[in-house]
């Protein structure tokens, strides 16, 4: 058997990349997303600078190579579940996230340049569970990792 990319077999046949799609709930799609930055813990991955500034238009389209969100679309169970680009937009989108839920996860304000893997599953889970991490637990992630 002979392996094609999707876009070599596009030229001879139609590809429906939608079909089959994987359903998960919200909290299957969080939960996986902090199981794999937790694979990693100690990666340092990219933030997104200032996207509560930023106009929304622009904001849905941001992205950064290796950030959280392009952790995720590296998945093929999420990809499979719909999951369609690693930008701010998609992932605000796919995972039923709050601008506000977002930005403590990927947010150069909070972290600098690059946060750990282990504190942006925190910020996930504390999504997940409806919680917004306090003052304390950023200044121990500031100064601990």
């Amino acid at each position: 058997m002979k392996h094609q990319t999707i876009e070599q077999l596009q030229i001879v046949a139609e590809i429906d990349q939608a079909y089959p799609r994987q359903a998960m709930s919200r909290s299957e799609r969080l939960e996986r997303w902090a199981e794999l930055l937790e694979r990693k813990p100690d990666r340092r991955l990219s933030t997104l600078l200032q996207t509560e500034y930023q106009p929304v238009r622009a904001r849905v389209a941001m992205r950064g190579d290796s950030s959280p969100i392009s952790v995720a679309f590296e998945d093929p169970v999420l990809r499979a579940a719909g999951l369609e680009n690693d930008s701010y937009g998609e992932a605000k989108r796919f995972f039923e996230l709050t601008d506000r839920q977002l930005h403590e996860v990927i947010c150069y304000c909070h972290f600098g340049a690059t946060v750990n893997a282990a504190t942006a599953a925190r910020h996930i889970r504390a999504a997940l569970n409806g919680r917004q991490p306090g003052m304390f637990a950023r200044l121990r992630e500031a100064f601990v990792g």
